[in-house]
């Protein structure tokens, strides 16, 4: 195995932090793997890795390497995207992932509109409401709904939504409209979480924070039959902002609560640094983030 290579396979390891991670990621043999960054620490002369039963870390010289040949490596791209002339023509595949029902509503469409302007590129798009690792998973492009922790990885915010109480006219002429988060404890609550265990919301933030205790007979893991469910007039539902704009805009729904909500949440479109340097990744992110950022519905 060449240096190139070599410097490929630790890069791959410091960056999903185990051995046999980087051989999926790499279609290599989790052994191919363990030689060649022992080979490459005998070529240093230092210990770039610190292994553990459950994970692998960077030591100190092997930050210092792994920056270098991030580096080198990007660069090295770059050069070959330019003499496969990439860097004007997007071409090949590309892999976006977003959260189910903001992928639906705004990147499925975003990502076709892009295909039909590139006749070269294909794309591969996963919705999923988990986070997925961009680099095992191979992946492009994300758009993601967080507060970010920082990472290697490149963000770029197109806006923010906020956690919203909602429910139906109906609903709240005939049983009125709840003017503090206290008000809820007489009213039927539509919950929406993954975590069925779930019986309270939370209000404000930090010393104004309050947990309000709920009283509900239906609980479901699926945001659009919650908010479908608010539509019919069962009661009060909780989602994020964007997810009931048509509803709101069509009078079918009516915010309340709207001083208590949390703060909101950041809509950031992300990606791997050394990723940017592909045309199709680079004319794809220019896209969705004009687009993203004039958005309706945002906070």
């Amino acid at each position: 195995m060449d240096r190139l290579e070599t410097m490929r396979v630790f890069v791959t390891v410091a960056e999903v932090q185990g051995f046999a991670p980087a051989a999926r990621r790499l279609s290599m043999s989790p052994a191919a793997v363990t030689r060649a960054i022992a080979a490459l620490e005998r070529h240093v002369g230092a210990r770039l890795l610190q292994r553990t039963t459950r994970v692998v870390r960077l030591t100190e010289a092997g930050a210092r390497y792994f920056a270098d040949c991030k580096r080198i490596l990007e660069d090295i791209e770059t050069a070959d995207n330019a003499a496969a002339e990439n860097q004007t023509e997007p071409r090949g595949e590309l892999v976006v992932t977003a959260p189910l029902v903001f992928g639906r509503m705004f990147v499925a469409p975003l990502v076709l509109e892009f295909l039909a302007r590139h006749s070269q590129v294909s794309a591969r798009t996963l919705l999923v409401d988990h986070v997925v690792d961009l680099v095992e998973g191979g992946i492009d492009v994300a758009v993601r709904i967080a507060h970010l922790p920082d990472s290697s990885l490149t963000a770029i915010k197109v806006g923010s939504v906020r956690r919203v109480v909602c429910a139906s006219p109906d609903y709240l002429a005939t049983h009125g409209a709840p003017q503090t988060p206290a008000d809820l404890a007489s009213h039927e609550a539509l919950i929406f979480t993954r975590d069925h265990g779930q019986s309270a919301w939370q209000f404000g933030a930090g010393r104004t924070a309050r947990t309000v205790p709920l009283r509900s007979r239906f609980v479901v893991n699926n945001a659009d039959a919650a908010i479908a469910a608010a539509v019919a007039g069962a009661g009060v539902t909780r989602v994020l902002s964007y997810q009931i704009g048509p509803q709101v805009e069509a009078g079918l729904l009516a915010v309340v609560l709207e001083k208590h909500a949390p703060p909101a949440i950041p809509v950031s479109v992300v990606f791997p640094a050394g990723r940017r340097s592909a045309a199709k990744v680079r004319e794809f992110v220019a896209f969705a983030v004009e687009r993203l950022k004039a958005t309706r519905w945002f906070a």
